[in-house]
């Protein structure tokens, strides 16, 4: 057990994608190489590293991956991005206030708000999860990614349930159970369209979408080497007419599984923006149900998904605990719109 490394699980999150420079080409530049105008800018790179950072698709000019030759022009907006944080923005601590549901001497079990980063990347650098545990507890155990406490993440607009490890023995414990699907992680999410059967199992290898960096998709088939296997199960909780309110228990823990599964079965979660469910996907053409819609929105700016239940066999005593959290009030509101939306359809049909 304690020779275990441990591995972040990968569950929703924002891009795994750090920026550690940005450059705009200024007006009068003439054409360039980009690795001879990064060397020129970049403090200790040699062209060498460069070239592999080119290479491995990291430098990116207009959001766009380039190879090492390509000339740099006027008002290029030129981005280094690598798969770790930089180091420098990692370890601050903030006074942050953060809901602790439990806590003893070996883990916490932490209540986070929709709109918290878990840990500092690319455009939050403060404010995140990692910055107010540092602030609040020394010494705690590393991940296999530096992120200090980090079993499992969830994405920055998803609310719910996160378990932190304050020791090195919980950290290998806790993560050997998550990669071991010994865990269980359960979350609730409001979806378009009206799913038909009871419950179902989705499977689908999941990987970064070719067109899109910042999405994920799922990879069939053929082409099932570019992902990482990924099954999530899926039970109807409540039908409400043009949306169904599911509950989805995760079996591997893939960054935005959840989101990338339910959209694959075409059932998009509501409002979630980066997979195109702030537009109506289903319902009626009236002025009257898009306004409703728009209403439904204002209220839940997010996605809507909650990670509702987590459970784990304690690293000390071996007992499992589940712990439950309430579903945050602008989720709540928001299925209370189109419950009330819901009967009066009924009445009317």
């Amino acid at each position: 057990m304690d020779d275990y490394t441990p591995h972040l699980q990968e569950e929703e999150d924002e891009s795994d994608l750090y920026e550690h420079y940005a450059f705009l080409v200024d007006k009068g530049q003439a054409p360039l190489r980009i690795d001879k105008y990064l060397m020129n800018r970049i403090e200790n790179a040699t062209r060498n590293k460069i070239q592999a950072g080119a290479k491995n698709g990291s430098i990116f000019v207009n959001d766009i991956p380039v190879k090492s030759n390509y000339k740099v022009k006027p008002f290029d907006a030129i981005r280094v991005l690598f798969t770790h944080p930089p180091h420098e923005n990692l370890l601050v601590g903030e006074a942050i206030d953060i809901d602790v549901v439990y806590e003893d001497d070996d883990l916490l079990v932490v209540n986070k708000p929709a709109g918290m980063v878990v840990h500092p990347g690319h455009g939050n650098y403060s404010g995140t999860l990692i910055n107010a545990l540092i602030y609040r507890f020394d010494n705690l155990p590393n991940n296999s990614s530096e992120r200090p406490g980090l079993v499992h993440r969830i994405d920055k607009d998803t609310s719910g349930l996160l378990v932190v490890a304050k020791t090195e023995k919980a950290m290998a414990h806790l993560s050997l159970q998550f990669a071991e699907k010994t865990s269980e992680r359960e979350y609730v999410a409001l979806v378009w369209g009206h799913i038909e059967e009871e419950e179902g199992t989705i499977e689908g290898h999941i990987g970064r979408h070719p067109k899109n960096r910042l999405q994920n998709t799922v990879f069939l088939n053929d082409e099932i080497e570019k992902g990482k296997p990924a099954i999530t199960h899926y039970k109807v909780l409540e039908r409400l007419g043009y949306v169904t309110l599911v509950s989805c228990r995760l079996e591997t823990g893939r960054t935005h599984q959840i989101r990338v599964h339910m959209k694959h079965i075409g059932h998009t979660l509501f409002n979630d923006e980066r997979y195109g469910g702030e537009k109506i996907l289903k319902g009626t053409t009236f002025t009257k149900y898009k306004q409703f819609v728009d209403n439904c929105f204002k209220i839940l700016p997010r996605q809507a998904l909650h990670a509702r239940t987590l459970g784990f066999k304690h690293p000390k005593t071996n007992e499992f605990m589940r712990f439950e959290s309430e579903i945050p009030q602008d989720m709540k509101l928001c299925i209370e719109k189109w419950q009330n939306y819901a009967k009066h359809q009924d009445m009317e049909d």
